[in-house]
């Protein structure tokens, strides 16, 4: 087994991306909710613990609190964010909170390299998210940076090996982030670079077959990276017991259905049924313009269809699902640490206690880059591996506000000339997601010499590496200037064509 660095979950946003980033340098990470006991993680076998950042403050009656006696484990400790305050809260320091929010970029200067900051430059761009601040350092510590707002945002304690910083090294938005947390592992832990997907291949494949025996696994295929991985990892491990069902939900990109059928069943030999249930999803949505509302009638609405899908299918014990832990923590808290609810997904939250089937995901602690991986492992081909992200609900949240017949229409083909474009200019493989939105106001525009008053196509092209952070993409101009042209000459009922130049945080990618 490779070793293992725990990550005590309180409830962060960023709690995910701080797993991801120790995977990223081959080392086995596992989030921990934040009351784990020293005992279990000592029987774990961990040689690091990292506390995370989260929306508490130290003061307040339900804050998370973890065992005390973490810090009498022996092993390195790094607080990030509410977890250095955690750590001056708990070992004699003390906390204040601060007269103003601390939130966006800001300077760390270096006062100490020693080992956290080891070969790092004395000034750094990093990302603040916080209302506290440490003010008095707990016995034994010692300040090694500072920020603008905090005299106290890096400390260690050498002999300990404890370390805290203010700010979230995770987060794209801090230069060069991921060296601190190489010298953390590495220089500190001493841990070794041993985790790759190969090995998790291995022990999903254990998995699957162990918790599904001879049983027969339904799984819904969407054509995406997500569920096309899980399908093959699946397959892989159980053969002729997957059935794949294909829903059209009346919410697909231009020619999706048929690209799916022509893809699975032309280069894999998987049973693959295909369901037309348009009409009953948008009936279903007619007149819906709640975000939220939305996504839910649509989770629920793929759960009906798959309970009617096994009436013809046959019988079946599980559903599988391309579940990634990025949809696991918008949607719920991890394992029920108090992280706040970002929007719902609809492959996320279980199934109705009347259905008989057992949720089968076993990408659920997996980010899209490490899917990717798993894809490419399993020899999948690289316009299924590298496609972009499609969400689950599909164009049902692109469409701002009431979905209609009409509006998808107008969608689908500004979003047709926008994958065209990215394709041709070879940018489509460069960006994470590019995607047009349908957005519900009108725009006075002209054509030839008379006024016309339509719609308005949002473009989002964004950069990232695990859809927990992004940043929008600098596209050359004169290739937005010729989609912006071929949508508004091309697609009838539009006449403006605007660019989503928000970062995530503090937007999210997908606009509902």
């Amino acid at each position: 087994m490779p070793q293992i660095i725990a990550v005590l979950d309180f409830g962060s946003q960023y709690t995910q991306v701080i797993a991801r980033r120790i995977r990223e340098c081959q080392v086995y990470s596992k989030i921990y909710p934040f009351a784990t006991t020293a005992a279990q993680l000592k029987a774990d076998g961990v040689i690091g613990i990292i506390l995370s950042g989260g929306p508490s403050s130290v003061f307040a009656k339900t804050a998370p609190i973890p065992d005390r006696a973490i810090f009498e484990l022996g092993v390195p400790v790094l607080g990030v964010c509410y977890g250095i305050q955690l750590m001056g809260h708990l070992l004699g320091g003390t906390v204040s909170q601060s007269a103003h929010r601390e939130y966006g970029n800001g300077t760390l200067t270096i006062q100490k390299a020693g080992r956290l900051f080891a070969k790092l430059p004395k000034k750094l761009r990093v990302w603040n998210s916080h209302g506290d601040r440490l003010i008095a350092l707990p016995p034994g510590f010692a300040a090694i940076g500072t920020t603008e707002n905090s005299e106290f945002a890096a400390i260690e304690d050498r002999k300990r090996n404890f370390y805290g910083i203010q700010f979230h090294p995770e987060v794209f938005h801090t230069e060069r982030g991921i060296e601190v947390y190489k010298n953390f592992l590495f220089g500190i832990c001493r841990a070794r670079a041993d985790w790759t997907m190969k090995d998790f291949i291995a022990q999903a494949i254990a998995d699957i077959r162990a918790r599904v025996g001879k049983s027969r696994v339904l799984l819904g295929l969407s054509g995406g990276v997500d569920s096309s991985v899980a399908a093959a990892l699946i397959h892989r491990a159980i053969g002729k017991q997957l059935t794949c069902v294909f829903v059209d939900n009346g919410l697909l990109r231009r020619g999706e259905r048929e690209y799916v059928e022509s893809l699975y069943q032309r280069n894999f030999k998987i049973d693959l049924r295909v369901v037309d249930a348009s009409a009953l999803f948008l009936r279903r949505l007619k007149g819906i313009s709640d975000p939220e509302h939305k996504r839910k009638i649509i989770g629920n609405t793929f759960v009906n269809v798959f309970e009617r899908s096994l009436k013809s299918i046959g019988h079946a014990d599980f559903l599988a699902q391309g579940t990634l832990y990025p949809d696991v923590i918008e949607s719920v808290a991890i394992a029920g640490n108090p992280a706040a609810l970002i929007k719902s997904h609809h492959n996320v939250g279980g199934l109705p206690a009347r259905m008989k089937l057992k949720l089968l995901e076993p990408l659920r602690e997996l980010f899209k880059d490490e899917v990717r991986a798993v894809g490419s492992s399993l020899g999948l081909p690289r316009e299924v591996v590298w496609r972009q992200p499609f969400p689950g609900p599909g164009l049902g949240v692109r469409v701002a506000g009431d979905i209609t017949a009409a509006r998808l229409e107008v969608l689908r083909a500004a979003d047709a000339i926008l994958q065209e474009e990215m394709m041709d200019s070879g940018w489509y493989w460069k960006v994470w997601q590019s995607f047009a939105v349908y957005l519900p106001v009108k725009s006075v525009g002209v054509v030839g010499d008379e006024r016309n008053y339509a719609d308005v196509i949002a473009l989002r092209i964004v950069e990232s590496k695990d859809a927990m952070t992004a940043d929008w993409t600098r596209l050359p101009y004169d290739l937005l200037q010729k989609i912006s042209s071929r949508i508004t000459n091309e697609v009838r009922g539009v006449s403006r064509v605007v660019l989503d130049i928000s970062s995530k945080p503090p937007a999210t990618i997908e606009w509902e």
